[in-house]
């Protein structure tokens, strides 16, 4: 198959090179010459781990080649994946279209031959047929296929969910379109993975309902840590506890600063604004961005109360900025919430993150970047572990505490526990869920 894949960003370029790697010949697309620049020379634009090493395979084996020109990229195409962003429109929570509707309008007018124009992009329900609709005002001659094929790609595992999926979901309105998306899949298929073949408006609905339940499980699971604190109960057991009920499950019940990233701050929001164009209210999501933010918030005072009330004028060292580890988004991770607070309130931010400052550098000003987590800490009043990087996960809590002015911690990912911050010389340990704070000691 010939694919044309519209959009380099963290969707389209990990689509399209894992279609490549299925053997299919796939051309990338992008309106931003210097990314068609990167790319060409063997640059990743983004972090995720492996995928410059599939990518250069691909390009080598002349699978996969990235171009500027939609013209040329979709000429002879069996199908043209719209992968561009629908980040949430300023004012009213919607998703912005634009980008997918100036994407379809334009493969229209350069199209020289019919194929499947396919949605990757999470848009609201709806929008595909608008896609279409958009196509055909715009080239009547031609008799242009649509389907819908939303992502379930987790930042920092993206590689192998798109190999070994839970599910691919595709939504269309044509045996051609359904004839076209399976041989897409096939490899996938042979594989045994499960393929859903829907309509144009459950696939879509799939996605957001997806992202919304996923982000209702980690607001629940951090809403009961608030309540464990108060009653002496440890939320790592209760998470395990509930995780082990089958129609439960533990994943996304690991308590933290709140959920952020690409996704589940936007298509919850979205979602919110569609069940109120149409009249039903979707209350559990709108709660759950509600408690949300209210999670975030709950965190700078966590942090503010370690340091006796105040941060002003105390050098505080805080570790991961990205909204999780194993990728270098900063879209709406809680440290753009927590940070800025801080420095706000006076204190001096040290920040470390892996991958992090490409982003984060523009994102958190005021604050100072530094490679090395003991250097970071050095005489420092105030250590905050933000994002569980695994660099993170094995520290010599000794040495840091025996570096620091005031050896007092806010494990906001309850990687460590008073045991081992008291074991190490940590004078106060706070972490989620759990009521393990380590006394001052005389």
């Amino acid at each position: 198959m010939k694919i044309a894949m519209i959009g380099t960003g963290y969707v389209g370029l990990v689509s399209g090179v894992c279609f490549s790697d299925f053997g299919h010949d796939v051309v990338c697309v992008d309106k931003d010459p210097r990314k068609i620049e990167m790319l060409e020379a063997g640059e990743v634009p983004i972090y995720e781990p492996g995928l410059d090493v599939l990518m250069a395979k691909n390009v080598e084996a002349g699978r996969l080649t990235f171009t500027g020109d939609l013209a040329k990229a979709i000429d002879g195409a069996d199908a043209v994946f719209i992968a561009v962003g629908t980040p949430t429109r300023r004012g009213d929570g919607h998703a912005d279209l634009r980008f997918v509707y100036a994407a379809a309008e334009e493969i229209a007018q350069k199209a020289t031959n019919p194929f499947v124009v396919v949605t990757k992009s999470t848009v609201p329900v709806g929008t595909n047929r608008q896609v279409a609709k958009v196509l055909t005002d715009t080239r009547p001659d031609l008799a242009f296929e649509v389907a819908s094929n939303p992502e379930f790609l987790r930042e920092g595992a993206a590689i192998d969910d798109f190999m070994r999926p839970d599910r691919v979901v595709v939504g269309v309105q044509s045996e051609a379109a359904e004839k076209v998306m399976g041989d897409i899949y096939r490899p996938l298929f042979l594989r045994d993975f499960p393929i859903v073949y829907t309509d144009l408006e459950s696939a879509e609905m799939i996605k957001y309902a997806a992202n919304a339940f996923l982000a209702t499980k980690i607001t629940f699971i951090n809403e009961i840590a608030a309540l464990c604190e108060r009653v002496g109960a440890d939320v790592k057991t209760v998470s395990k506890g509930i995780g082990l009920d089958g129609r439960i499950g533990n994943k996304f019940l690991h308590a933290g600063p709140g959920y952020g990233g690409s996704c589940f701050p936007k298509d919850t929001q979205a979602l919110a604004r569609i069940g109120q164009d149409h009249s039903i209210p979707m209350r559990i999501t709108e709660t759950v961005i509600e408690v949300n933010e209210e999670i975030k918030r709950r965190m700078i005072d966590k942090i503010i109360d370690m340091c006796d009330g105040s941060v002003n004028g105390k050098t505080i060292a805080v570790l991961g900025v990205t909204f999780k580890p194993n990728t270098d988004d900063m879209r709406d991770a809680p440290a753009l919430t927590i940070v800025p607070a801080l420095v706000g309130k006076g204190a001096k931010v040290r920040v470390v993150d892996p991958q992090g400052l490409r982003e984060g550098e523009a994102l958190l000003p005021g604050v100072t970047w530094i490679e090395d987590t003991y250097e970071a800490t050095d005489k420092a009043d105030a250590l905050v572990l933000l994002t569980e990087w695994n660099e993170f996960r094995a520290l010599d809590l000794e040495r840091i505490a025996g570096a620091m002015v005031t050896p007092v911690m806010a494990d906001l990912r309850n990687v460590y526990s008073s045991r081992d911050a008291s074991a190490a010389g940590f004078t106060q340990y706070v972490s989620i869920g759990r009521s393990d704070m380590v006394p001052h000691s005389d």
